[in-house]
């Protein structure tokens, strides 16, 4: 089965690591999904932008609603995402607990819904 990784973040923390300890925590993520690539769990993965570059659509009563940023407001923001194949939620929480983004914020794991019909890759 397939389970998103959605990784939640401070945006605000990574100004606050120095240069050094920015250096390990892209090389954990490297280490990371190279080992979730070797060990055949590894779909895809991403990194995104800053919150400020985002922008939120709504539809009410037919007219679109446009607005800069996320639509909450939070203390973690959502930060980029590993898409996984793993044999239960068991294991996914065990790959989701080896993520470096769980030891500076929050992995939250959701199962993929597999719907018929939709185009893949």
């Amino acid at each position: 089965m397939q389970y998103m990784l959605l990784i939640y973040t401070d945006e605000s923390g990574w100004g606050q690591l120095s240069e050094a300890e920015q250096g390990q925590l892209y090389q954990d993520y490297t280490d990371f999904t190279e080992d979730l690539r070797q060990r055949g769990w590894y779909r895809s993965a991403d990194q995104l932008q800053p919150i400020a570059t985002a922008t939120t659509v709504r539809v009410r009563n037919g007219d679109n609603l446009v607005t800069d940023g996320p639509f909450a407001e939070t203390k973690e923001q959502l930060g980029g995402y590993y898409l996984v194949e793993a044999k239960d939620l068991d294991e996914a929480v065990a790959l989701a607990a080896g993520c470096p983004g769980a030891r500076l914020g929050t992995v939250e794991i959701r199962p993929v819904l597999d719907m018929p019909g939709l185009p893949t890759g």
